[in-house]
């Protein structure tokens, strides 16, 4: 049963977490005291339901978000699951390409391989899909979700069973960032929260104090005549840098940016109004590099790449390149785990190891500049 709107009744019930017999129960299956591979199991009343199913974002050729998502297609056709599982619009948009681009640029092998592409395409055609603030009922077990910000098709999920009220969110913005809005505040609260804590004891500067110091390293590094990666506007209005040569290294990226002029009413309020006029996606002083055996690596450039750990494809190929040079710079911009380079990296070591199994010096710039845009996905609710 579907409804559209907020939920028929915000009042709580009289019903107790706890009867004789009956037991709320949650299970973190992972993501419990470690970031990525999310898996949360939760029973209550004979009810069972399963937020994420991820894969840890340390594994080989692992594209980021996916540490929320990626086991799903396992769990829906290698399993005996017979439930339903539901997402948001831009997220299932948008999942189909990261999950294609997983089994592209993974480098185990095929006999290891969850999942092949044949699965992907089966299993799409299972996930259902939910508006914001839609009411949903399966069961007996009422769900609807909340625009949680952060990245695009992010929700944070109420769930109500017998009138208790579980909500269960990974990474969520408070704050408006340049495209999307900012997560909502919930009309009452839950008796129950679930919540990724990732930057839980954190404090972080002001947006725009992290956004000079991260131009400032970059108008330093190419000034001198190397390499790293930079912002579209900043370049707008730095004419006397627009010979520098701008890329994405991510053809993934590219096919992405469909998806967010289609959802464009998820956006901020200044992007809205940017699209009546023209298009905020359309960067003209960015080119893609689909390989870098395409890539003319003469002269200072600027080079946003994947994954972000650094462990695979571009981002890795042109840190080999560039790390000898000690006027490069390598920009972390967001949270990265444990037994991945950038990991590694951040802690200023002495030598590196490559991926041919040699070490050798560490002489690039290393800076970790938060802004929290390589974390964590889009929810989904398995029931």
């Amino acid at each position: 049963m579907a409804s559209t709107g907020p939920p028929p009744s915000l009042k709580r019930s009289d019903t107790s977490l706890t009867r004789e017999g009956d037991q709320l129960i949650i299970t973190p299956l992972g993501a419990g005291n470690e970031v990525g591979r999310s898996c949360v199991y939760m029973s209550y009343k004979g009810k069972t339901i399963l937020f994420d199913c991820g894969i840890h974002p340390a594994c080989s050729g692992m594209i980021f978000h996916l540490d929320h998502p990626a086991s799903l297609p396992y769990f829906l056709e290698k399993t005996t699951f017979k439930g339903r599982v539901f997402m948001t619009h831009a997220t299932k948009a948008i999942y189909k390409l990261f999950l294609s681009d997983y089994v592209k640029v993974s480098k185990v092998s095929v006999e290891d391989m969850l999942y092949d592409e044949q699965d992907i395409l089966r299993f799409m055609d299972k996930i259902e899909v939910i508006d914001f603030h839609q009411t949903l009922e399966v069961n007996g077990i009422g769900f609807w979700c909340y625009t949680a910000g952060h990245v695009l098709g992010a929700a944070m999920f109420m769930v109500d069973i017998a009138g208790v009220r579980v909500l269960y969110t990974g990474d969520y913005s408070r704050e408006e960032d340049r495209y999307l809005r900012a997560a909502e505040i919930l009309q009452f609260s839950p008796d129950i929260c679930i919540i990724e804590s990732t930057d839980g004891v954190h404090l972080h500067q002001p947006r725009n104090v992290r956004e000079k110091r991260f131009t400032d390293v970059i108008h330093s590094t190419i000034s001198q005549g190397c390499c790293v990666l930079i912002p579209d506007e900043y370049w707008s209005n730095h004419p006397k840098l627009h010979n520098i040569p701008i890329y994405y290294a991510s053809p993934l990226a590219k096919r992405c940016m469909a998806v967010y002029q289609t959802y464009i009413n998820s956006m901020n309020e200044r992007i809205c109004n940017q699209f009546a006029n023209s298009n905020p996606f359309d960067f003209k002083h960015i080119s893609t590099l689909k390989s870098i055996e395409n890539f003319n690596d003469v002269g200072p450039s600027v080079v946003m790449a994947s994954p972000n750990g650094l462990q695979s494809g571009l981002s890795r190929q042109l840190f080999e390149t560039w790390f000898s040079n000690k006027k490069n710079a390598c920009v972390i911009p967001g949270y990265v785990v444990e037994g991945t380079l950038a990991k590694t990296i951040i802690n200023e070591p002495k030598e590196v190891t490559l991926m041919n199994g040699l070490t050798a010096p560490l002489n690039m710039q290393v800076h970790c500049i938060s802004f929290s845009l390589m974390q964590i996905l889009h929810r989904q609710v398995c029931l």
